[in-house]
């Protein structure tokens, strides 16, 4: 099922958010405040990637989107992006059994064309192992950009219209279709770690009208009780889409109470 725009449909509102989108930021600042290589803090990252993903089910959160490597990460010095790439291959080869014996399913969405051969047959054989899982739907943006996510979109319609011989009417909902992450609703809440203030070219189309959350807290650090104080954050948030506060009264006696 395609879910369409925020701004065309109005989601249902719980004090639970539906899907939570993270920048997982701070790993190297993580490391260096200790005195350890940035690699360091890389690999501990991946132990709060595990606890997000078992508080967020035990949340009942239904989506849960990681943005694991950007397109501008390439960037990085050649050794720390070495490092990524094997941390990635030994993530996906230790952790894929667990997610599937606990009915998590894996999606992996960005450019995946730039990762080598083993890299791709690693992710294609996880989501296949992981299709029919329904508990959880984690996604990894590697080599992701919100800019590349749009553009892509772009060419599908451009190809659509270039198949028919004519102009291919587009709308929000039609344009969304062909985006990366189409198979989820829009992100309820985005969190950054690591203390910074911006979206880094992260779901730009997506998170139109998503709640943002920013901690301080490295991602190394951030756990369960973490993502707690996020979630009860975003439960004290009006949720209004172009609405009056007024409009949202009778609602708001449905919201489901936080879990415990």
């Amino acid at each position: 099922m395609t879910y369409t725009s925020s701004t065309v449909r109005v989601p249902d509102v719980a004090a639970v958010p539906r899907h939570i989108a993270i920048i997982m930021d701070g790993n190297g600042r993580w490391a260096t405040q200790r005195r350890l290589p940035r690699v360091a803090g890389h690999t501990r990252g991946v132990d709060a990637v595990r606890a997000a993903v078992e508080a967020c089910a035990r949340r009942d959160v239904e989506y849960l989107t990681l943005f694991a490597f950007s397109s501008e990460n390439w960037r990085r010095p050649n050794e720390e992006v070495s490092f990524l790439m094997r941390l990635f291959v030994s993530a996906l080869e230790r952790e894929i059994g667990k997610l599937h014996a606990n009915g998590i399913r894996l999606r992996v969405v960005g450019d995946l064309d730039k990762f080598d051969t083993r890299i791709r047959d690693l992710i294609k054989r996880a989501e296949t192992k992981t299709a029919r899982n329904t508990r959880l739907t984690l996604t990894i943006a590697a080599n992701y950009g919100g800019r590349w996510d749009i553009m892509q979109a772009t060419r599908k319609l451009a190809e659509q219209s270039a198949q028919a011989g004519k102009a291919v009417e587009v709308s929000e909902e039609s344009f969304a279709e062909h985006l990366s992450m189409a198979y989820a609703p829009e992100p309820d809440l985005f969190i950054r770690t690591g203390g910074e203030r911006r979206v880094s070219n992260f779901l730009l189309w997506q998170l139109a009208y998503t709640e943002f959350y920013f901690t301080d807290t490295f991602w190394p650090d951030f756990d369960a009780d973490a993502l707690g104080l996020a979630i009860a954050s975003y439960a004290e948030r009006e949720r209004r889409f172009g609405r009056t506060s007024a409009q949202l009264e009778p609602q708001s006696q449905n919201v489901d109470s936080l879990p415990c």
